[in-house]
């Protein structure tokens, strides 16, 4: 398995632009930013949550720290395909995410497998993926084991999303991204099922997200405050439970 980057810390800011005003960034970027290696590729999701959704809802109401689960895969992937068990924080502004690399197959034994286990086996399957980690691995599945012990996760949504990455010229850690045919759906909860859904946002809205570990290039920010385009809070997650769930516990269906 190729190293990749296991531990990020920086601030995120989130931006939604029309398919023009995209258009006229690029343009006043120009060579500024270099598109990564990846070009035009997929990522695929799944977020976890509690039956009553619990860590949408808290993430929601803004607190100081939040924290969700995730199971991230580039490109609709196999069995045998490496994926990433990401748990991503964040506090008061700065977000870490923290993730391990494994197999799909494992991968989805541990998550999906927790409740239909038992403890005892549950444990044991903890047990055999840290045998196949590092140090820094392994501190980061404890981590993510303890979350796990904690709230008894279960698949909640499937999201996906069609991303340009890109980052400075000058300034290699300063990352843009841009997110188009953001989808989800509800059903077949396995990254392997494909890559297909239910569309978020209006095909003609981009997401950017921009990437930094301190402050916005000055030159960045110049072009953002031209084209009067202005960060946002928004989370895919947290947009899909507004529009899709929130309502069932107005109806009674789901209590907090």
């Amino acid at each position: 398995m190729e190293k990749v980057q296991e531990v990020f810390k920086r601030y995120e800011k989130k931006y939604l632009l029309t398919c023009e005003q995209h258009q006229a960034l690029m343009k006043q970027v120009g060579d500024r930013l270099i598109l990564d290696v990846y070009g035009w590729h997929t990522i695929c999701n799944i977020y976890f949550d509690t039956d009553n959704y619990e860590l949408i809802r808290a993430s929601l109401e803004k607190p100081h720290y939040k924290e969700k689960l995730r199971l991230r895969s580039y490109g609709v992937p196999q069995n045998c395909s490496q994926v990433f068990i990401e748990l991503k924080k964040k506090y008061d502004g700065v977000v870490y995410k923290r993730r391990i690399p494994a197999r799909l197959e494992d991968a989805e034994r541990y998550l999906y497998a927790a409740d239909s286990l038992g403890a005892q086996n549950f444990q044991a399957e903890a047990v055999r993926l840290l045998q196949h980690m590092d140090s820094e691995q392994s501190q980061i599945f404890r981590e993510i084991q303890w979350f796990m012990d904690f709230y008894h996760p279960k698949p909640s949504v499937y999201l996906a999303y069609d991303r340009r990455a890109y980052y400075g010229k000058e300034q290699e850690d300063f990352r843009v991204t841009f997110d188009e045919n953001i989808r989800y759906r509800e059903e077949q909860l396995h990254l392997a099922d494909g890559d297909h859904g239910i569309f978020l946002l209006p095909k003609n809205m981009v997401l950017m997200e921009v990437k930094i570990p301190e402050s916005l290039p000055f030159w960045f920010g110049h072009i953002l405050s031209e084209l009067e385009v202005f960060p946002i809070s928004f989370s895919k997650y947290g947009t899909y439970y507004k529009e899709n769930l929130t309502h069932l516990f107005g109806e009674g269906l789901l209590y907090a």
